[in-house]
């Protein structure tokens, strides 16, 4: 079956100035333009707690069954659905409590990673809404990934609810190395690639990266009174160690931390806020203890006092327009580089999250922030130019 990639209910351009903007209309507050195709019809949905209708406190789950739909499954991601299990913690299929709809894990259930056979036996359309913060190593997308080459090879119909992407403004990183692909990067698209997850959809479909998937029978609903210029604060968090939009603005800089010796902050109040170890008390006083916490039961550093960075209190603007800074991780390793401490500082994880290995090569060599970004640069423009054609929302 060729793909069919319906787009409907199109975009209103609007200024991105506070005062003039309007509120944006997520894709699963238009009823008027998903609820008919939902007729008669087995629904799924893959979705999580970010799954709120609108400005509202009432989930897409609940919604729909107020509105007489028939749901017959729920796909969840990493962390789970409605609770926040650990970061990379498998989660086991089981039954919503409230609604006693079944729940199909994607990260640990009894697929792995892909829905069963049995999974997709169990509803003929699939509803996606989740809200993503638009890295490529952040896993929902992957796990959309996934679903659409299921339905693909199933012949069932994908309903997209878009939303806003608060990292979409701007594009930059290391485009991945396929021979890295992994858990944590899954598509050959920059660090930051700037796009809501209907984007990244309609992308990969059309530069045919996903085999099965590229047949995927798909309908994105856009949202309205969006740009790419948007600053969208989510309403909730997306993933436990994303508690607010400092550290969602940070996380691109920081998460290269998951693959070193220094902690980032987690088992703290500040996860993606702050760096440490407990060696860099030569240069900094600042300090932090991880403790084992909901979400982060078993940090790095745990229970040791760290000495380093407080990034909290950082101008969000500053941070939006420094884009992906590795001064962060540079500043890190030449500390304790200078301590005779640099063997082991990086692990292999590096690498996967980063998507190449260049950068790691770089920073052991002394190379500087500027030119590591340097390397990447030529990559970024070249695909912006290629997301072009894919683009729902005013640049």
């Amino acid at each position: 079956m060729m793909a069919a990639i319906l787009l409907i209910c199109g975009f209103v351009t609007v200024s991105c100035s506070a005062s003039h903007q309007k509120r944006v209309i997520l894709g699963d507050e238009q009823f008027d333009v998903y609820m008919p195709l939902l007729e008669g019809q087995r629904v799924a949905i893959f979705s999580n707690q970010t799954g709120l209708v609108g400005n509202t406190q009432t989930h897409i789950l609940d919604t729909l069954i107020a509105k007489g739909v028939n749901v017959s499954a729920i796909f969840s991601p990493e962390h789970g659905f409605r609770d926040l299990a650990d970061d990379g913690s498998h989660v086991a299929d089981g039954v919503e409590p409230l609604t006693g709809v079944p729940i199909l894990s994607l990260y640990g259930g009894a697929g792995g990673n892909h829905p069963t056979e049995e999974a997709m036996g169990m509803f003929d359309v699939l509803i996606v809404d989740i809200q993503d913060v638009g890295l490529r190593f952040y896993t929902y997308y992957i796990t959309m990934c996934h679903l659409m080459g299921a339905c693909a090879e199933h012949g069932k119909k994908m309903i997209l609810l878009d939303r806003p992407n608060p990292n979409g403004m701007y594009v930059d990183g290391p485009i991945l190395d396929m021979s890295l692909k992994s858990g944590v990067g899954h598509l050959p698209i920059p660090t930051v690639h700037g796009l809501t997850l209907g984007e990244l959809a309609k992308m990969a479909q059309g530069e045919k990266w996903l085999k099965a998937g590229n047949d995927c029978d798909l309908t994105v609903v856009p949202c309205k009174n969006y740009t790419h210029q948007t600053l969208y604060e989510l309403p909730v968090r997306p993933s436990p160690n994303l508690p607010n939009m400092q550290s969602i603005y940070l996380y691109p800089s920081l998460c290269g931390f998951e693959g070193t010796v220094v902690s980032l902050g987690r088992g703290t109040d500040k996860p993606f806020q702050q760096y440490g170890h407990p060696a860099m008390n030569v240069k900094y006083s600042y300090t932090f203890t991880p403790q084992s916490v909901k979400g982060s039961s078993n940090p790095p550093l745990l229970g040791q006092e760290c000495y380093g960075v407080d990034l909290s209190h950082m101008d969000q603007k500053t941070i939006r327009e420094k884009g992906l800074d590795l001064t962060y991780v540079i500043d890190a390793y030449t500390i304790l580089k200078e301590q005779g401490m640099e063997q082991g500082f990086f692990r292999r994880f590096f690498d996967l999250l980063m998507g190449q290995r260049y950068i790691r090569e770089m920073i052991e060599e002394g190379a500087s922030a500027d030119e590591i970004k340097a390397c990447w640069k030529e990559d970024v423009e070249a695909f912006k130019q290629q997301r072009k054609p894919y683009l729902l929302y005013a640049e």
